[in-house]
């Protein structure tokens, strides 16, 4: 039997605990490999090129936008962020599935290749994450502590708008504990894993 692989976005809104499901769902799945995104800032104490992101001039990276290599980008703060195509492509043809935790902008742009993109389109299942009312987004926000009121103000500002763009999602999850949003997005992953345009058996032509 072979299978055909999983491309998991997961997007939030800012807050919603995306980061925090996507460490946690890769800690338990051996076959669900992280992308290595590519930034043109500066490393930080402790990044590792190649590991925690590929870090590029802004040259090279401008190249690849114009060649098409980036199946998303985004301009933060005067440094540019991205995925390559070929990323989550090699990954996927070495047999492995792929996570990526985006925002909704990226989000948006990744459907748009995948629409374009019979491999991508095949592989690709986006989840939606998010608190269930603005109040505990807020409380999560606030939460944190390490950010600026300035910057949880323009962060609930835009919260509105990112959880408008979950009806373009496959799926929809609520965020709870910890523990219930690993167990629900843990089983989106493997009911797409057994879809059956993913499963190809060899039983004399069938499948």
């Amino acid at each position: 039997m072979k299978k055909t692989g999983v491309l998991l976005l997961i997007s939030a809104p800012s807050g919603g605990g995306k980061t925090t499901v996507c460490s946690s769902i890769l800690a338990v799945n051996p076959r669900l490999r992280r992308v290595i995104t590519c930034t043109t800032r500066k490393p930080r104490s402790g990044e590792v090129n190649g590991v925690d992101y590929h870090f590029l001039e802004m040259a090279d990276f401008e190249r690849g936008l114009a060649a098409g290599e980036f199946l998303e980008s985004a301009l933060v703060y005067g440094n540019r962020y991205g995925t390559l195509r070929s990323s989550v492509v090699d990954v996927l043809r070495a047999g492995f599935d792929v996570l990526l935790n985006i925002d909704v902008q990226g989000a948006a742009s990744i459907r748009a290749a995948a629409a374009a993109d019979a491999e991508l389109g095949a592989a690709l299942v986006t989840v939606f994450l998010t608190p269930g009312t603005m109040q505990e987004l807020e409380g999560r926000l606030r939460g944190r502590g390490s950010e600026a009121e300035e910057v949880v103000a323009r962060r609930l500002a835009a919260a509105p708008g990112e959880v408008a763009e979950s009806q373009y999602f496959h799926y929809l999850v609520v965020s709870g504990t910890r523990e219930e949003d690993l167990r629900r997005v843990q089983s989106i992953y493997e009911a797409e894993q057994v879809r059956l345009h993913r499963v190809h058996l060899d039983f004399g032509g069938l499948g």
